[in-house]
């Protein structure tokens, strides 16, 4: 077997500071691949007694699993993903965040697929990664810094050339929001949701630098390198890739408006668009860009740096706020201060915040004080006034730091409304207590089947069915009636279980393959993703091979779920996007049948009628 990943992890235990190294055997590769699918498999077989709603989500034996793709480190298009997967600190369930930029390259140059990371760590520390060999480091003098100023002087420490991916504050006080970012200045990159930096933060570990000279070896060389290429240039020719190149995901952000997939003032709104024309990523391009910026591998380029180099926010560096980051500070919180929103994305990558999460938890907290069921007296004297830019940026603060409310918003918006109550409830939007991403259900209704079973809880990045509903095709696999699908099909909820189940089941590939899943905007079909896998491997995968194993995998997370006691009562969607339609716009009146979809998605999935996977669902194998 051409040693295109590694065949070996390292199981660090940080209290004991003892390291072993794990095998990878081919058959397990076969069956799970890498990134998340190996990760799922080691954490249920391996760690099966703490799959316990009853263990301590901060329990030091609890693993946080860092796995490479398959395809990481590769040529391949994007071949740089890395999942930092476990228990999330958020929801307590599975959870997997996927981080892009040049670290998982570089764990795989260094000779290892993936880091098994158990028990607590004494005192403040970091993991340095030099190929082979693996240091622990006092991090005394970087706790408490942000993830920039970690960035800078651990690479200064340890080789300039290095890979750092790190926590900030808001990980070292357990915020159940905070990620794992790397890249510093200008291209950040971060595992963002689920709150993966809390469960980094609960063993003391501040960051894994790492650095090697190894390179993948290939079965197909030659045809590998010609199958790169023309992949290469066949998703750059399509409009979706290019527009991504030019202006990022946040140049979509009026385009969500048209289609009423966008979340306006805590998911009340219908329309916005004055304000998401003047916050979108022709806006960046016109005023605050500086270049494009890359992961590795990558032929698209969507990373922005910006600089605002005039008034109240000048002096902001770095990576441009995307398009999550755009309309949850932007449309949500009706700021449509671009500067300031470029700020608000500058802290939460200083802290290592989820965009998504912080912003929809201070969507929560602003309605909260517009209805009067908190108060300034709760924020340290903060008036929480729709569109305030300084008062996001002040309670930005304060959920990084734990201050005042900011304990409890950090806590997540479940656990905040749970807290608050008087029917706070009813807007407290997330699913199995993860924030909803801003693409709405009711623009495109097979997205309310993906958000209710989704492994992670509300996560878009499991289906991005809306591409469908937007009119993108792929040759051979979903295609035909495009405009049909812009104009009916994108509302009707009979079609809904099974197009979350066809793009749940391709998606499911891209983490453990360690690609982006942003090549599939450029039309990259499930044929093509089989011939990277075949050209790298020599294996002999087709269109349905790809398909075939998503759906396992999908199926195998959801059976980790349900030891956690996940049931058909937990595959619900807020109550605001099931029962409160837009009032306007293209989606106004619209609210997906979750009685029609939700029954039919289950007898497809093979699961019973409470959600729980039965023979008849396929699992991987590793024989």
């Amino acid at each position: 077997m051409p040693n295109v990943y590694a065949g070996k992890l390292l199981h660090v235990d940080l209290t004991t500071r003892m390291v072993n190294v794990r095998p990878v055997q081919e058959a397990e590769v076969r069956a799970f691949l890498l990134g998340s699918g190996l990760a799922a498999k080691i954490y249920y077989e391996e760690f099966r007694d703490l799959i316990d709603p009853a263990v301590d989500v901060f329990d030091p034996r609890n693993p946080l699993i860092v796995m490479n793709g398959l395809l990481s480190g590769t040529f391949a298009p994007t071949g740089c993903r890395s999942s930092w997967c476990g228990r999330s600190p958020l929801t307590g369930i599975w959870n997997e965040a996927n981080l892009g930029g040049h670290w998982g390259a570089e764990l795989r140059f260094a000779g290892w697929d993936g880091i098994i990371l158990t028990g607590r760590c004494e005192s403040p520390t970091y993991l340095w990664i030099n190929g082979d060999r693996v240091e622990f480091r006092d991090a005394s003098h970087v706790w408490g810094k942000d993830q920039f100023e970690t960035h800078a002087t651990l690479l200064a420490e340890t080789d300039e050339k290095a890979r750092c991916a790190s926590i900030g504050q808001a990980g070292e006080k357990l915020v159940k929001l905070a990620g794992v970012a790397t890249g510093g200045q200008p291209h950040t990159r971060m595992a963002a949701r689920g709150g993966m930096g809390a469960l980094m933060g609960s063993k003391r570990l501040k960051a894994i630098v790492v650095r090697g000279k190894e390179k993948p070896q290939y079965a197909d060389a030659k045809g590998f390198h010609a199958t790169v290429k023309e992949s290469n240039k066949y998703i750059m020719s399509h409009g979706p890739a290019e527009a991504l190149h030019l202006v990022g995901t946040a140049g979509g952000h009026p385009t969500t408006d048209k289609f009423g997939d966008n979340a306006i003032l805590n998911w009340r709104g219908g329309n916005w668009l004055e304000g998401t024309i003047k916050t979108s990523g022709k806006a960046i391009a016109e005023t605050i860009f500086v270049k494009h910026t890359y992961c590795h591998a990558c032929p698209i380029g969507c990373g922005k740096a910006v600089e605002v180099k005039d008034g109240k926010y000048a002096g902001v560096y770095g990576e441009g706020p995307e398009y999550e980051t755009l309309c949850g500070f932007g449309s949500n919180l009706q700021c449509d201060d671009l500067n300031a929103i470029a700020a608000m994305n500058d802290l939460c990558n200083r802290y290592a915040l989820d965009t998504i999460s912080t912003s929809s938890v201070l969507a929560f907290a602003f309605e909260c004080y517009e209805k009067g069921l908190i108060t300034s007296r709760d924020t340290g004297g903060i008036e929480l006034k729709w569109g305030d830019a300084d008062a996001i940026i002040a309670m930005i603060h304060k959920i990084a730091l734990r201050l005042d409310i900011g304990d409890l918003l950090a806590e997540g918006v479940r656990a905040a409304a749970a807290k608050i109550g008087q029917g706070s409830e009813k807007f407290a939007v997330h699913v199995k207590g993860l924030e909803v991403p801003y693409h709405d259900p009711r623009g495109f209704v097979s997205m309310a089947a993906n958000y209710a079973t989704a492994n992670r809880g509300a996560c878009h990045l499991e289906a991005i069915s809306y591409w469908r509903g937007v009119g993108i095709e792929w040759p051979g696999w979903q295609e035909g009636d495009a405009q049909e699908w812009v104009e009916r099909r994108r509302f009707d909820s009979s079609l809904g279980a099974e197009t979350a189940i066809a793009f749940q089941d391709y998606m499911s590939v891209y983490n453990p393959g360690g690609l982006c899943k942003f090549i599939i905007k450029g039309s990259f079909t499930p044929a093509q993703t089989a011939e990277l896998f075949n050209k790298a491997l020599g294996w002999n995968w087709t269109a349905q091979d790809v398909l075939d194993t998503g759906a396992r995998l999908f199926n195998y997370k959801r059976r980790i779920n349900v030891a956690f006691g996940i049931r058909r009562k937990d595959d619900v969607l807020p109550y605001r996007l099931q029962f409160e339609p837009r009032p306007t716009g293209s989606a106004a009146g619209v609210l997906p049948d979750m009685d029609l979809m939700l029954p039919r998605y289950y007898a497809l999935r093979g699961w019973d009628e409470d959600g729980v996977p039965t023979e008849a669902a396929p699992m991987p194998v590793a024989d």
